[in-house]
């Protein structure tokens, strides 16, 4: 039996799917109690912006070596440890008694993440069809903001409900039995359904040496121009909403936290909205580039608006502006169209990786300049407006960052002899 003709394959999607689900809700939960954690364990912004930005930090550097490893051993294994240890940094997190044992918990929480997109993208390649993987990608982008969207109004009511600990602990108990679900699903249940099917999935990439490969991917200015793309649209919204935007609400607008939680969801259905929305626009197009510069001025001019409202729009405008920056991260799944569609399938592990890297170091960056200069503010003048607004500055750059990325990539414009020469191609490599 064929893997990417099999029902099962659906079964395998739901699975990654609701993994995916989960561990995309924990990358910004924590900034739901960012409040909560200043006071029980008396910690300064800077502090905070750090323990926000460590899990990214290790996501961000282990996105390369994940997509060599990933490309050469296959997906299965890293993705199944990847959801065991993701459930076991939350839910030491939620037993933590110091910042340290915090850091720790987020350290390991970044490792098992950082297995999750790569490893997402190799495994939906496996099981479907280039024509199906397109469509796919899109509902894999969307499901990442349906994990932020629970880490809002949803995970919020449930701190309220059983406090912040319990909690973050219920959520690492399921994603561990997460991973014991992949194990069964991927491999165990997987191998007794296709035991006469080989396994050659990465034998032609073996051939080329690491060191060879990177310094390959690493002269292309293709990847760099995707790796720029990625870190102008991804940061500044996961960045922010992961430690600043709940406070804002809370400082600048005088929201309760649930509200606060609110606002943020309006930026997650932005998110659900771009993703679907954009691949579909590109894909009638049949063009990446026009679009996702598009959304790139768009998200631009969107961060730009709270420098001109000094860091204080007015309420409606507020909620315009975390659609629009939710939008633009929905729509940054076009980045991985564009790697499929620049570099062949057997390096699309580690472009995915690269690319994905410039997205997260963005938002390694972002907390860490914004808690510096919130805390440099009110030590200073004790002017949180002014805090908010300089801090502003930073997604405003990282925009323009991406602006010039998405300009500086050469798209391959396909006629019909080529699309179909390139679904044949992608067809050869993935029949096992």
């Amino acid at each position: 039996m064929d893997k990417q003709n099999s029902r099962y394959r659906w079964v395998v999607f739901v699975a990654v799917m609701f993994t995916y689900l989960l561990m995309a809700s924990q990358r910004t939960a924590p900034g739901l109690i960012t409040d909560q954690l200043m006071m029980d364990f008396n910690v300064t912004a800077s502090t905070i912006g750090l323990l926000t930005s460590i899990q990214f930090l290790v996501y961000t550097s282990l996105q390369i070596p994940m997509g060599i490893l990933a490309d050469r051993f296959g997906p299965n294994f890293f993705l199944t440890i990847g959801a065991t240890l993701t459930g076991l940094g939350t839910i030491i997190y939620s037993l933590g008694t110091d910042e340290f044992v915090l850091f720790f918990a987020r350290i390991l929480t970044g490792i098992g993440d950082a297995t999750i997109w790569v490893n997402m993208v190799l495994i939906l390649a496996q099981w479907f069809h280039t024509k199906e993987f397109v469509r796919l990608i899109g509902l894999a982008g969307m499901t990442g903001s349906l994990g932020f969207l629970l880490a809002t109004v949803p995970f919020s009511t449930w701190i309220t409900l059983v406090g912040w600990r319990a909690a973050f602990f219920s959520a690492g108990l399921l994603l561990c039995l997460c991973g014991f679900l992949l194990y069964f699903v991927l491999v165990k249940k997987a191998k007794r359904i296709f035991l006469d099917e080989p396994v050659i999935v990465t034998e032609e990439v073996q051939r080329e040496k690491t060191k060879d490969l990177l310094r390959r991917i690493f002269s292309n200015r293709q990847a760099w121009a995707l790796f720029f793309c990625h870190f102008g649209v991804v940061g500044g919204y996961v960045g922010f909403i992961s430690s600043w935007a709940v406070p804002y609400g809370m400082n600048m607008y005088e929201m309760t936290r649930s509200d606060a939680s609110q606002m943020i969801m309006i930026g997650v259905i932005g998110a659900l909205i771009g993703a679907p929305l954009t691949s579909w626009i590109s894909s009638r197009l049949e063009t990446i580039k026009r679009p996702y510069i598009v959304v790139h001025i768009t998200v631009l001019l969107g961060w730009f608006t709270f420098l001109l409202f000094n860091g204080h729009p007015s309420f409606f405008l507020l909620m315009i502006l975390f659609f629009i920056i939710g939008f633009g991260y929905g729509a940054s799944a076009l980045t991985f169209a564009a790697v499929r569609q620049s570099f062949p399938i057997k390096e699309s592990g580690i472009v995915s990786g690269v690319a994905n890297t410039g997205g997260f170091l963005s938002a390694v960056l972002l907390p860490i300049i914004f808690g510096y200069i919130l805390d440099h503010f009110q030590a200073t003048s004790g002017n949180q407006v002014d805090g908010y607004y300089y801090g502003f500055i930073t997604p405003v750059i990282f925009s323009i960052i991406g602006l010039i990325g998405v300009i500086s990539y050469k798209e391959k414009r396909q006629g019909t002899g080529d699309k179909t020469n390139t679904r044949m191609s992608g067809n050869v490599f993935f029949r096992k």
